[in-house]
């Protein structure tokens, strides 16, 4: 029969939507006698006694963010505090993610209530939409898919359908390489979102995020646009057809573009990593690249096989040398990761001039 105690408890519960687990009499540490089963941690050993069930509930809190569903992984947190005494660490935590969750809900409602206002009547119905959890929405969310379509349809008018799906696999492909690596390492990105002639980006949320993280987020788009670019590339020596000799071309030179170390390119985040004798060793590698592309067009600093693009990841990359943001603590990896890109990508770049100079002059 339940203690006067385990009743309460399980009153309690009950107007709290929870359930309470089997009240522990011993302490699951050293056995020590708890009484009632209302002691949350041991005097003698410090174990918490209802460690198990704690775990539990942050398990089930946890799967419940994974899917969005803040509102009620609140509710589990809040729960967790019931087997917790106030004074612990553990309880701080809690709490903390607790306030941090209730202001992201708190921002979510105010955006809502702003949207509800401008909309009048029609509110109901385009919130009734935005809300519907149909399979197309859930695989291939809306934005994605009309920016996808977009960006297909406005590179196919100006360059014909071929280009334009091999244009738009190839982007897609890059900004896929932010999304996996993303999701990798546990945060929750937005599909990327193709814009027409501006480029693309992948929408994620993040704070105190360290430097060489960013980096590697940053320049995974570029590696694998760079694989994109060599399987071009190899497609076009089995088969020789110039559409993947000039996609390989394209799309060595758009993820080099996209190494710039200026504005919200993939570059200027990495290069946050670097230490100034590392930023002055890539810009050195980028003028010896642009060099090599002058001499091959016989010294004409504007002629068809001189690659500018060199010259412009150089030059900014010399400009961050003065910059007021070189980190505490240079990171070796960022730099071998930039560095080897860059070679890669402008050996592929500059592989790829000559026969496209032979296939202009034959014609195609």
């Amino acid at each position: 029969m339940a203690s006067m105690a385990e009743q309460l408890l399980n009153a309690e519960a009950a107007e709290n939507g929870s359930t309470n687990p089997q009240a522990i009499h011993n302490c699951p540490g050293c056995e020590l006698w708890l009484g009632d089963g209302t002691a949350l941690v041991c005097p003698e050993c410090g174990t918490l006694t209802y460690g198990q069930h704690l775990t539990a509930l942050a398990n089930q809190a946890q799967a419940l963010e994974q899917a969005d569903r803040f509102p009620e992984a609140l509710g589990f947190w809040r729960e967790m505090l019931r087997w917790l005494p106030e004074e612990t660490q553990q309880a701080a935590t809690i709490r903390q993610h607790i306030a941090q969750i209730q202001d992201r809900l708190d921002k979510e409602q105010e955006r809502e209530s702003r949207w509800k206002k401008r909309l009048g009547p029609l509110a109901p119905v385009l919130l009734f939409l935005f809300k519907a959890k149909s399979a197309l929405f859930v695989l291939f969310k809306i934005k994605f898919l009309l920016g996808f379509l977009s960006f297909f349809s406005f590179y196919w008018l100006l360059f014909g359908w071929k280009f334009a799906l091999g244009f738009t696999a190839m982007l897609m492909i890059h900004e896929m390489g932010h999304y996996l690596t993303l999701k990798r390492r546990g945060y929750k990105p937005e599909l990327p979102i193709l814009i027409p002639f501006l480029g693309a980006y992948v929408r994620w949320f993040a704070q105190d995020v360290a430097a060489e993280e960013l980096a590697l987020v940053s320049l995974a788009g570029p590696a694998y646009g760079l694989v994109a670019a060599l399987l071009c590339l190899g497609i076009w020596l089995v088969t020789h057809h110039a559409i993947f000799l000039v996609l390989a071309n394209v799309g060595a030179w758009i993820n080099l573009f996209n190494l710039l170390p200026l504005g919200g390119l993939d570059g200027s985040k990495a290069t946050y990593a670097l230490g100034k004798l590392q930023r002055l060793l890539i810009t050195a590698t980028c003028l010896i690249f642009f060099g090599l592309t002058v001499n091959a067009a016989n010294g004409n600093f504007f002629g068809p096989m001189t690659q500018w693009v060199f010259a412009f990841v150089g030059a900014g990359m010399l400009w961050r040398c003065f910059t007021a943001d070189e980190p505490a603590h240079p990171d070796t990896r960022t730099m071998v990761y930039f560095l080897g890109l860059l070679l890669a990508l402008g050996f592929t770049l500059l592989f790829t001039l000559s026969p496209l100079a032979l296939l202009h002059q034959a014609g195609f």
